[in-house]
């Protein structure tokens, strides 16, 4: 794959050649009308294409982003673009591994919007390492700090604003399934990921309050050209997948949609894998 990458970690979306396409591929049909939906990593990737269409259906939408400057810039041209389909548009900064910040950022979205709707807990971070042997012991406990214990305080926060009919979304992977010889921690995330969403999908049930999850394959966002991949694995990224190339954020944002929507009322601890094709279990 042929991409100009900044040497730069996180990275922004501003940067990135080529670009990732976010934008919706079609008109809304107001969906999401009178909802309001909470995205982590809404600034860039995944979380902007989700933004963009759930605003598209009628939502109104927060985004949560690290308070970077080149986060601040991707956060705004989210909200520009979330405003651009008529619709309100909430950036809060912080580091989800923070459990105070998890819940001054939902009492915020509360003060603003006065209800929350859906949950999409989407951020997450990823290096690779080629060796156990050489994985730093702060950078295991780092990402599970972020991708598993931020969706953890944030759910918390959340549930008792969520009322019947909400919806909490979580983006795992397809690491979750098949594994990464380079991403072992972040793999082990997600697998904790996946199954969080099962059993508070038991949890929830009777409270009327659907969880579920996408496990997304290789898709092009900051992710991994900014620190999550090795050089070596950019240069054929997504070319293993039966389709041969990695997805776009706008082909895997409908799954979140439709597990948002009242489409999938009956649908709850379940996972969906916009992947390429790649043959997984569960």
């Amino acid at each position: 794959m042929d991409v100009d990458v900044p040497p730069t970690d996180p990275g922004a979306e501003a940067a990135l050649e080529p670009k990732p396409e976010w934008q919706p591929r079609y008109k809304g049909s107001e969906r999401l009308t009178g909802k309001v939906a909470v995205i982590t990593g809404g600034d860039s990737g995944i979380g902007r294409a989700v933004a963009a269409l759930f605003a598209r259906e009628g939502a109104d939408v927060a985004i949560l982003h690290l308070g970077g400057v080149e986060e601040e810039e991707d956060a705004r041209e989210t909200c520009r673009i979330v405003e651009g389909e008529g619709r309100q548009a909430l950036a809060i900064a912080g580091d989800l591994a923070d459990e105070v910040f998890c819940r001054s950022a939902i009492d915020d979205v509360i003060e603003v919007f006065g209800r929350l709707d859906i949950l999409v807990n989407n951020a997450g971070e990823q290096h690779p390492s080629k060796d156990i042997g050489e994985l730093p012991s702060d950078q295991f406990e780092r990402i599970f700090a972020t991708n598993v214990f931020g969706m953890f305080y944030l759910t918390k926060a959340a549930r008792a604003h969520l009322g019947k009919g909400a919806a909490i979304i979580n983006t795992t992977s397809v690491t979750s399934f098949a594994g990464s010889d380079e991403l072992v921690d972040y793999s082990a995330t997600k697998g904790a990921i996946t199954s969080f969403t099962r059993a508070l999908a038991q949890q929830l049930a009777e409270a009327g309050i659907r969880v579920n999850a996408v496990a997304p394959g290789p898709i092009w966002t900051p992710l991994n050209p900014f620190g999550g991949a090795t050089p070596e694995k950019l240069e054929t990224f997504g070319e293993s997948t039966p389709m041969g190339r990695p997805g776009q954020p706008n082909e895997v944002a409908p799954s979140y949609l439709f597990l948002a929507c009242e489409d999938t009322s009956y649908m709850t601890g379940q996972v969906l894998h916009p992947n390429g094709g790649i043959s997984v279990g569960g």
